[in-house]
């Protein structure tokens, strides 16, 4: 991946972070002081929620300027696991959030608090707040998919998230209303808590495996099935898959003929790039490494062999 394809990826990192701080920011505002005129905690809390939203956006802001750095001598392989990190904090964020909201809601049930049930305004605000919070995960997603950014996907679970709360906010408060009992609305919320914590460890555990530089198998076969395409490279072994910021970085051993010139060996490990690229998506780097037929050991420290990939299902 060139500078320039680094910074272009950088820069729709920061149009989604700018977008999801105005659209958050607007929504947050909304619902707190339509919380606060109606005298309704549950919508002063989804308007905190999206206060939390707005400064998820500006630590994506934040790492966008880090990620878009070119590579120097302390960061070789440039400044790409900031996002990762940050995907790993945002997990954490959502996981307290949603720990937050089954407690408090718990105790209304074990207490038999009773909920504020707002008026009209706020059911307004709320389904209003619906509406934009759909509208501010579509275009995450798209930025997303454009980007490929881990920390963008993430941030979308997040708000989808936000617009089950505010689903559950409104659907509790309605059967509140029906039923003539607010402690209805309490129990919707212990449940969209549990769904935020769910949320929030799936996250963390894709973050963490690109931390650990985990990889699965299938991406290790498309590797291999490049390297048979090419005709005159076999046995690719010692290989090694990690991804940067989602995208990957492929390390990569094979064997040609001992008799062939330095370039020609050259040109082969060439063409072992190009069909790895054009049969995985989103490569960051790739390094192959020549040796001659037969030289390689059978019991290496690192990577997986090709017939090792096999055997794993």
């Amino acid at each position: 991946m060139t500078d320039g394809s680094i910074k272009k990826r950088a820069s729709l990192i920061q149009a989604a972070s700018i977008t999801a701080i105005l659209g958050n920011f607007a929504l947050s505002a909304l619902k707190i002081s339509a919380g606060l005129y109606t005298q309704s905690l549950a919508v002063v809390g989804d308007g905190i929620d999206s206060g939390v939203d707005v400064f998820i956006a500006i630590m994506s802001l934040f790492v966008a300027r880090v990620i878009s750095r070119p590579a120097d001598a302390e960061h070789p392989w440039g400044h790409g696991r900031a996002e990762t990190i940050a995907t790993a904090l945002l997990s954490l964020t959502l996981f307290f959030a949603g720990g937050q909201l089954i407690l408090s809601s718990a105790g209304n049930l074990l207490f038999g608090k009773a909920a504020e049930v707002p008026g009209a305004p706020a059911l307004i605000v709320t389904a209003i707040s619906i509406a934009g919070k759909l509208l501010l995960a579509w275009s995450q997603y798209l930025f997303g998919k454009k980007t490929g950014s881990a920390m963008l996907r993430a941030n979308v679970k997040n708000m989808a998230g936000d617009v089950l709360i505010s689903v559950a906010v409104l659907l509790g408060l309605f059967l509140s209303l029906l039923f003539n009992k607010a402690i209805i609305d309490s129990a919707v919320a212990v449940l969209v808590g549990f769904w935020v914590i769910r949320q929030a460890v799936g996250i963390f555990l894709e973050a963490n495996a690109e931390l650990m530089d985990g990889s699965s198998v299938e991406s290790y076969r498309a590797v291999f099935e490049a390297v048979r395409s090419v005709e005159k490279a076999g046995n690719p072994h010692r290989t090694r898959m990690r991804r940067i910021a989602g995208l990957w970085d492929i390390d990569i051993d094979i064997e040609v003929n001992p008799d062939i010139t330095v370039r020609e060996a050259h040109l082969i490990a060439t063409e072992v790039e190009l069909a790895i690229k054009s049969r995985v998506e989103g490569v960051y780097d790739i390094m192959v490494h020549i040796e001659p037929v037969g030289d390689s050991g059978k019991h290496e420290g690192f990577g997986l062999r090709e017939d090792t990939a096999r055997l794993i299902r």
